[in-house]
């Protein structure tokens, strides 16, 4: 197994990126190696810089940066040589199994539709971010960002998507799956929730348990929480903001802690034609260090196929 990595991603690269990926080599077995995207010198006086041989990673040398405030598409016009770029035509090229970067979260959605695309039947691919809850497990929250404007079938499919993540990589044997609204009630909320609603209601390809709440977000209700883009990245922006104050404050509770995105890396592009994990851009060593084993969890669960089986019959 090959995990690619951008280490020029992110507001502190490349000395967190290069110090997660070898926190992460020290968890994995032999045979997986991790393949580090970036300037090749820069990289190897990283290593030495840690204590760590430059030979126990796959370097490729890619030397320009796309940056967070260029334009995605142009960049990978003017940019071919940048750590993004390069690694997506590895990955295209299945010259590595995954790819991560807590990099320019445009590019990475543009690279992974101008080189492995979406998963054939699927209308669009989302994201997602893992919501805590206080008995110790997870729920899944999707879309979070990647599509604003979202229509009834394509919320359908992000039930789809969900409930195979949960299956296959939260290894939730029967996940629940809910519908964020403003009520409990089949006719509550906007005409895209009341739609996708009666789509989910009747359907066979998962448990789809009805409406819930925002206030039930952190509760054993629903194991996956659907919405459109623009609801749930507010709520992950709230959440964000919400853990932000609490740290400020020096206030300390082992479950307000388990919030910190820092647990969790990154998120996948669920729908993508391989594994594509985007993190935050402030993301720590820690984070990148989690990015790259759940690019590992990832791969083994074999998520992408089991995507791919489920949408070759799918209808929309």
């Amino acid at each position: 197994m090959r995990l690619g990595l951008d280490v020029m991603g992110g507001d502190f690269a490349p000395d967190v990126a290069i110090e997660g990926a070898i926190s992460a080599a020290k968890e994995l077995s032999h045979d997986i190696r991790i393949v580090l995207f970036g300037p090749q010198q820069i990289i190897e006086e990283k290593c030495e810089e840690n204590n760590v041989r430059p030979g126990d990673f796959d370097i490729i040398h890619a030397p320009d940066v796309i940056g967070m405030d260029e334009s995605p598409i142009k960049a990978f016009s003017t940019k071919p040589q940048s750590s993004i770029a390069v690694g997506f035509r590895m990955l295209k090229a299945k010259k590595i199994d995954s790819f991560a970067s807590a990099g320019s979260t445009g590019a990475m959605f543009i690279g992974t539709m101008n080189s492995v695309d979406r998963i054939p039947g699927i209308i669009r691919p989302c994201i997602s971010t893992i919501i805590p809850r206080e008995d110790g497990q997870n729920n899944l929250l999707l879309d979070v960002g990647l599509n604003p404007d979202s229509r009834a079938d394509v919320m359908y499919q992000f039930a789809i998507l969900g409930n195979i993540y949960a299956k296959s990589v939260l290894k939730i044997a029967e996940p629940k799956i809910g519908l964020l609204n403003i009520g409990e009630e089949e006719k509550k909320g906007s005409i895209l929730a009341q739609s996708a609603y009666q789509l989910m209601k009747e359907s066979t390809e998962f448990n789809f348990i009805g409406n819930i709440e925002g206030i039930e977000l952190f509760q054993d209700k629903a194991n996956v929480i659907v919405t459109d883009g623009f609801t749930g990245n507010i709520v992950l922006k709230q959440l964000e903001a919400v853990m932000s104050i609490v740290q400020k404050r020096g206030f300390k509770d082992s479950y307000i802690e388990t919030f910190n995105y820092e647990n969790f890396g990154g998120t996948p592009i669920l729908g993508a034609n391989a594994p594509v994990l985007i993190g935050h851009g402030k993301s720590s060593a820690l984070a990148i260090k989690n990015m790259v084993l759940t690019s590992k969890e990832m791969v083994e669960s074999n998520l992408v196929k089991n995507f791919r089986k489920a949408f070759t019959y799918n209808i929309f």
